[in-house]
This record gives structure tokens, C-alpha cells and sequence, in this order.
């Protein structure tokens, strides 16, 4: 209110100056116009600075820039790790996933069912007792983790990603995490563990912390104060969401809204997913971002990548409602944004993240209803 009247006093002195030199009366009444006008102007702004205050937040907190959850204000600079999920059946049961920020699910292969695997981002990762099975990375998940300016955590992959990982944006550790016996054969027994996250910056020269290629925020939430209620700002374009069928063949994902909590569970394999370090915990979330994606096939072994730099339509689904929405990916640092029908950025609820890439050849059979 300060700045406000002191920018009165100035438009008054302003007025009274022009007067004072002999201004005619259509001067004088121009300028009194004027002055009305930028206060009028000057009131709203004071009045949106006061219903946009900055938030308080707890001493030693702030808001993740993946969820917007409160967290340690320790991570703040500490960037997330990517880690690759391998998700074949006998994979499962899958350890860590349900303290993961962001998941990504997409085909790994054109082969074998169209199997998909995931690729999970956590911030907080040292306070995860156990992630994995760690599996390959593939060209889509490089490009995916440096919008995000993650560290990839994977065990090899095909020639093709050489390129990508070779890239100054890039950095990754590979095979260098803990065996667990788990009755499995090899390949299904590489998992993050305490401690693995330190050894491995200790033996290189990556930075845990955020590199000049990080761009920023990446996804703009609503305030947990005001959460996005699709039903009422797009009252006319959302439509029912209680349940989400992915067209992943393999394993058949799909999720359901639990109205209580206003989350999504996730299933696969026609159960339950669980996260048995976890206390068998279902993995859930409270944004879903479905995207239709174009794709070319390398080789007739399935190697594949999908063409995520570019743009598409999809749903940003949440509190039981979806919205048709288009993407647009710039580069392979820039974040992927999303945009309602008029062409405004949408914002997203507070918490956890799933997001499908979807075969544009397979859009037609996602259900959602």
C-alpha cells in the first residue's frame, strides 16, 4: 500500500505541474482522466501482489521443482538421478518405485509385445534403501533425463545411444551399482543401494549438483491452496477419468482412481503393483500426462526411438477428470510443456507424476473413462 500511495502523490504532482503552466481546460481534464485510469490500474496491482504473496515456508524446506512437495532445502541444488527400470514380469517385484518423484513408461522395443520399461526420477534418492532391477537405457531416455538435467543410472544399452550419451548435456553411470541374490538370473539383479550414489561420484568428475544445462522448472503447479480442478476450469472440455487402459500389450498397464485420496494406482501383469522395500505400498500418483508420440524403428531387433523432440496432443489427467491437451519438446535440454486449447500452459497438482509415451499407431486403442 506504500508503493501505491506514493505513486498517487506523483500522478497529483503530475497533474498539478500541467496546471500550473497554463494547461487549458481540456489539459486539466486529461490529465485528471489519466491519473484516475493509473490508479484504477495501480489498485489492481496492489490488489493481485496481495493475493500472490510469497509463500512462508517451514525453516529448512522448500518446494521441489519435480512435485512441489515440501522437502529438505539441503537438495535444492542436488540433481535427480534417472533411473532405468527394467519391467519384464519375472523383474518384478520392482524396489524403490513408489518413492519416485516422476515416472516415465514407454516401449523399449517394437518386438516382444511392445514391452516397456521405466524410467523412474528420484530427488531424494539416498533415502531410498534399494531401486531397481536396473536395467539398458535406449535414445529416448537420454533425451528424457536432460530436460531434467538427471543423471542416468542404467547398465549399457545398444550403439544407438553412443551419440546421446556422448552429449556435453549427458551424464550417466552404467553397471557400476550393487548385486543383490535374488534366486534371478544376472541381469535381473543390479540395484541401487545405499551408498552406490556416493562411490560412484567419488570415481568420476560428474557433478551431483545442477550443471549449466539445467533450464529450470520444469512443470508449473497450482498452489496445494488452489489445486487444479479440471471439471471446473474446463468445464466443457474435461471429461470423466476413474480409469486409464494404456495400449501396452506386454504387461497391460492401467490405473485407477481412488476418489478418497484423489490418486491413480497402478497395475500391470493384471495385479496390484507393489514396492515390497515399501511395506508393499501400490505405486500411485496424482498427475497423469499421457502423450501420443511418433517413433522410427532402428533394426528388425526393435531398437527404436521416439521422436520426442517435436510436438503432439495427449491428456493431463487428475482428481478424476482428463484434458485433451497438445506437446511441444524444443530441444534435448528444454522441458516437454504442455497446453490447454487456447494454447496457455496448463498446471499441474502437487505430487508424484506418471507419464506415458504412447505409440501414435497405438493412440486409438488408450481408453479412458
Amino acid at each position: 500500500m506504500k508503493k501505491r500511495a506514493v505513486t498517487l502523490l506523483t500522478l497529483l504532482a503530475v497533474s498539478a505541474n500541467l496546471m500550473a503552466c497554463g494547461g487549458s481546460d481540456a489539459t486539466e481534464s486529461s490529465a485528471e482522466n489519466d491519473a484516475e485510469q493509473i490508479e484504477a490500474e495501480v489498485t489492481a496491482q496492489t490488489e493481485n501482489a496481495d493475493t500472490e504473496e510469497e509463500e512462508v515456508l517451514p525453516e529448512g524446506k522448500y518446494r521441489s521443482e519435480l512435485t512441489n512437495e515440501l522437502i529438505d532445502d539441503s537438495l535444492k541444488d542436488q540433481r535427480p538421478i534417472a533411473v532405468m527400470v527394467d519391467n519384464e514380469s519375472i523383474a518384478l517385484p520392482h524396489y524403490g518405485l513408489s518413492h519416485a518423484d516422476v515416472v516415465y513408461e514407454m516401449m523399449n522395443s517394437t518386438l516382444n509385445g511392445r514391452i516397456t520399461r521405466f524410467m523412474a526420477l528420484f530427488k531424494d534418492y539416498e533415502s531410498v534403501d534399494q531401486i531397481g532391477s536396473i536395467r539398458s537405457v535406449r535414445p529416448t531416455n537420454v533425451i528424457l533425463a536432460a530436460e531434467w538435467n538427471a543423471i542416468i543410472c542404467h547398465d549399457g544399452g545398444p550403439f544407438y545411444v553412443d551419440e546421446y550419451l556422448d552429449e556435453a548435456c549427458s551424464d550417466h553411470f552404467s553397471g557400476t551399482f550393487s548385486r543383490v541374490d535374488n534366486g534371478k538370473s544376472r541381469e535381473y539383479t543390479e540395484y541401487i543401494l545405499s551408498g552406490d550414489m556416493d562411490k560412484n561420484f567419488s570415481n568420476s568428475d560428474v557433478s551431483k549438483d545442477y550443471t549449466s544445462y539445467y533450464e529450470g522448472a520444469h512443470y508449473q503447479f497450482a498452489n496445494e491452496n488452489n489445486p487444479v480442478d479440471l471439471g471446473t476450469s474446463y468445464p466443457d472440455d474435461a471429461i470423466d477419468a476413474n480409469m486409464v487402459d494404456l495400449p501396452f500389450p506386454h504387461n497391460g498397464s492401467y490405473l485407477e482412481y481412488n476418489a478418497d485420496d484423489q490418486l491413480y494406482y497402478y497395475s500391470e501383469y493384471g495385479k496390484a503393483h507393489v514396492d515390497p522395500g515399501n511395506d508393499n505400498a501400490q505405486l500411485c500418483f496424482k498427475n497423469l500426462l499421457i502423450q501420443s508420440c511418433g517413433y522410427t524403428q532402428y533394426d528388425e531387433h526393435g531398437y527404436m526411438i521416439f521422436d520426442c523432440i517435436s510436438s503432439g496432443y495427449g491428456y493431463y489427467v487428475t482428481n478424476g477428470k482428463a484434458l485433451y491437451v497438445s506437446w511441444k519438446k524444443t530441444s534435448m535440454t528444454s522441458p516437454t510443456r504442455y497446453y490447454d486449447a487456447q494454447g496457455n500452459e496448463i498446471t499441474i497438482n502437487t505430487g508424484k507424476t506418471y507419464v506415458a509415451l504412447v505409440p501414435v499407431d497405438d493412440w486409438e486403442d488408450l481408453v479412458i473413462e
